[in-house]
């Protein structure tokens, strides 16, 4: 199985370091494998969100999602939307900025005589709206799970009563809300509030209209023993969606991978500004093993068997969300967004383990009782 789902990413991987050799090579090689690494590390909670939603989909949808959905996070996210960014930001027209993207900033001073701006700075003073706009849709989809009463908790000392809390209607929107005018307001700087306001509430608008329509053609799920199972987290659990309920499961999961997506490519500016070695090593190597990530974590079930991994995955989203809004004002090193997501979900995943060990403990407790009960003569 490992080998099955793992090979095509292997196989991407060999070609796009041979690409690298032949663009540039030793160093593009290298600068390759770096990117990746930043990628999978980055993105691991995105592979464990996108597992709890693609076990949903049909088997249409989810080959759709791991065809034309890798089309689409390799060359829409990781190439042409930083170019899109750019060619809109200056002002170019889309050749010049692939131009300017290609070559070194003294080459691009053609477009800018003064020095003033480079493909990394223009796409880097886009920060602040699409921070804005990737934060406020994960902490919208960060809300919408842990203000939901759950069965299993896993902080329970701090879930049970935000699940309280969360009875209060429309909740999640208030306090995204005025986390938003917070970030306006202290953290964002005064070239960019209104610009950061308007991107916030697009954030905000666009996860309530995807969740929303993902509600509108629900197809409740059902239980072994028959009865009707409700949905945790991110767009309302569907039973093997297909047509539009799995258009738009597929729809939530692209935008959700845009909004994880762009802190990586601005992250790989501190590595490289060549935009052929950053699609190469965090589109074709990266994202392909996050998707292959996403599939061993559902075919495996893993989800089911370390039920607490889904959770760690919200809340290392909730902290990705705050280091976005926080990063409009304030330099937030990589590192650091990689390394609390790995330590949550790594903190999750052994919590899961240690109850999975109580439960195995007090199941042959409960045999050995019967056994002995069973063993004792009668009269």
């Amino acid at each position: 199985m490992v080998l099955r789902i793992f090979g095509l990413s292997f196989a991407v991987t060999i070609v796009s370091l041979i690409v690298a050799a032949i663009y540039g090579g030793p160093q593009a090689v290298l600068l390759v494998l770096i990117l990746s690494i930043l990628e999978i590390s980055l993105s691991f909670d995105n592979a464990v969100i996108n597992a709890t939603v693609l076990r949903r989909m049909s088997d249409f949808w989810q080959k759709i999602f791991l065809t034309v959905g890798i089309v689409i996070a390799v060359f829409g996210m990781r190439l042409v939307f930083p170019l899109v960014i750019v060619w809109l930001a200056s002002g170019l027209g889309p050749v010049a900025a692939l131009d300017l993207a290609l070559n070194p900033p003294a080459d691009g001073a053609a477009y800018f005589p003064d020095g003033s701006a480079s493909y990394e700075t223009l796409l880097t003073d886009a920060h602040p709206q699409i921070a804005a706009f990737g934060g406020m849709f994960l902490l919208m989809l960060f809300l919408g799970f842990i203000l939901e009463e759950r069965e299993i908790t896993w902080l329970s000392w701090l879930e049970k009563p935000l699940a309280r809390a969360g009875k209060l209607d429309q909740l999640a929107v208030v306090i995204a809300g005025v986390l938003l005018l917070i970030t306006a307001a202290y953290i964002a700087p005064e070239d960019t509030v209104s610009t950061v306001m308007i991107a916030g509430v697009l954030g905000m608008v666009t996860y309530i209209a995807v969740n929303g329509l993902g509600e509108l053609f629900n197809t409740p799920e059902e239980g072994e023993d028959g009865e009707i199972v409700e949905g945790s987290g991110g767009p309302t659990a569907l039973a093997k969606a297909t047509g539009k309920a799995g258009f738009f499961l597929f729809l939530y999961l692209e935008v959700l991978d845009a909004s994880f997506s762009f802190d990586g490519v601005i992250g790989a500016f501190a590595i490289t500004s060549d935009p052929i070695i950053i699609a190469l090593g965090l589109g074709f190597v990266g994202a392909m093993f996050v998707r292959s990530i996403t599939v061993f974590l559902v075919r495996k079930g893993t989800l089911s068997d370390y039920v607490y991994l889904e959770h760690g995955a919200h809340w290392a989203i909730g902290a990705l969300a705050v280091i976005l809004l926080v990063s409009i004002g304030y330099h937030v090193n990589e590192n650091v967004t990689g390394l609390v997501g790995v330590a949550l979900i790594g903190a999750a995943f052994i919590s899961s383990i240690i109850r999975n060990r109580k439960a195995a403990a007090a199941v042959g407790t409960l045999d050995d009782d019967v056994d002995e009960q069973q063993s004792v003569p009668v009269g």
